[in-house]
């Protein structure tokens, strides 16, 4: 069997690398690809809103299906551009994507289909979000202001006040901090508690729940500075306890199932559910439509099926008929950044001590690198690496973790310190 994956980061590595285990696939190509992809995949210099490209690739070197890894080809239409070459795909048609590239899109869906989220309030028009910030919300109440399009993680802003709101609005309509996906602001209630990602395998007529995980947004330390794509995860997440996964599965995942149906959404891959564990109670924030980054570094590695056989399936719309395994082990990443993310960082620094590290120890993902001539790892993004640690408790794993990242040196590197120490305090 031979596979496309779509993608260069983090993410995709460890799909690379998980899907390379399989006895099922011979052959693997990426698109674009980083210092560490190389290694299990051969690499295409091919854009991945190059569709035409893309697909003639497929046809020419019979490729079985293709994995689609980030959020932009989805939102595109990747997925509905194979279909019409009857090429297999994995990956959620573009009405389906709109659950995570339009967030006023996912919310509407939400409350015509009675999920639990938090109020909210739509607006494409500069002053009339003013004018309700101004007659509509008080002085000190806190409140959520999201970019509605995507944003690569980063278009949500936490606001203390209305003063703040106002500014968040300000950079997103008129700054274009986020660029198009600012045209559009979604105003939304602000949730206190804990959040915990739920991702589930799916073939839009049913669900196969994976490990909880929780993710690390902020740059710093004791959750300090600004939100990233994510500094670290683990999984399980204590967190989401039996009863909470219980609710989850009994009451959010079969409205979610009710709505693909009405809406004649075609979904065939990966559904992330970000929640908010609000006094035990679980609150949807967002739906991403693909694996998140980087939780998937912490999951994949957990998971004990075969990843090729569980994407046949799903192509097949038959996930309900494969046994889906996971390891009763425990996995905390590490995110090593560059200097300076996510503002401004340099990149093209050389990456030493990889070498020192087996795989029992860490598995090595590659996010923003690069070779140099001599095949030796460049930094060449604001997240470099993720370092992902197995263990039979999520204290072990944090150790293991933190020994590995001690090996890894590059001018300015930047990770934090109090990845999982949550979990410690959960469990």
């Amino acid at each position: 069997m031979k596979v496309l994956v779509i993608g260069n980061g983090g993410r995709e590595h460890s799909i690379v690398w998980k899907l390379s285990k399989s006895p099922n696939v011979e052959k693997i190509y990426c698109t674009i690809g980083n210092a560490g992809i190389f290694k299990q995949a051969e690499i295409l210099n091919i854009d991945a809103s190059d569709f035409i490209s893309l697909s003639y690739f497929v046809i020419q070197n019979k490729i079985d299906y293709t994995f689609v890894g980030p959020e932009v080809p989805l939102a595109k239409g990747i997925v509905d551009y194979f279909h019409s070459k009857n090429l297999k795909i994995f990956g959620p048609s573009k009405k389906a994507a709109l659950l995570e590239s339009s967030k006023s899109f996912a919310k509407d869906f939400m409350k015509n289909y009675s999920i639990p989220t938090a109020k909210y309030f739509a607006f494409d028009d500069f002053k009339l979000a003013q004018d309700f910030l101004k007659t509509c919300w008080e002085d000190n109440k806190k409140i959520v202001v999201k970019a509605d399009g995507l944003a690569a993680g980063k278009g949500v802003v936490m606001c203390q006040n209305k003063e703040e709101a106002e500014i968040a609005i300000k950079e997103m309509m008129q700054d274009k901090a986020f660029g198009d996906a600012g045209e559009k602001i979604v105003f939304e209630e602000w949730l206190e508690g804990e959040e915990v990602s739920v991702l589930s395998f799916t073939d839009g007529k049913s669900f196969s729940i994976m490990p909880p995980a929780q993710d690390h947004k902020r740059v710093g330390d004791g959750d300090t500075g600004l939100n990233t794509g994510g500094m670290g995860a683990y999984a399980p997440a204590p967190i989401a306890t039996p009863e909470l996964m219980k609710n989850i599965k009994a009451d959010i995942l079969p409205k979610i199932l009710t709505g693909f149906q009405k809406e004649n959404i075609d979904y065939k891959g990966i559904l992330y559910i970000g929640f908010m564990i609000v006094k035990g109670q679980p609150y949807v924030l967002e739906f991403n439509c693909r694996f998140g980054d980087p939780e998937t570094e912490v999951i994949l590695p957990l998971l004990e099926t075969d990843l090729s056989d569980i994407v046949v399936h799903i192509l097949e719309g038959k996930l309900n008929e494969i046994d889906i395994k996971w390891s009763n082990k425990y996995a905390v990443c590490v995110v090593l950044s560059s200097g300076g993310y996510p503002e401004k960082y340099d990149t093209g620094i050389p990456i030493y001590g990889l070498d020192k590290i087996s795989e029992d120890e860490a598995i090595i993902f590659h996010a923003g690198t690069a070779k140099d001539l001599e095949n030796e790892p460049l930094t060449a993004g604001g997240r470099v690496l993720v370092l992902t640690s197995v263990a039979d408790s999520i204290k072990l794993a944090i150790d293991k973790v933190y020994k590995s990242v001690e090996k890894v040196k590059f001018l300015k590197m930047h990770y934090r310190k109090d990845i999982a120490q949550r979990a410690l305090k959960n469990g």
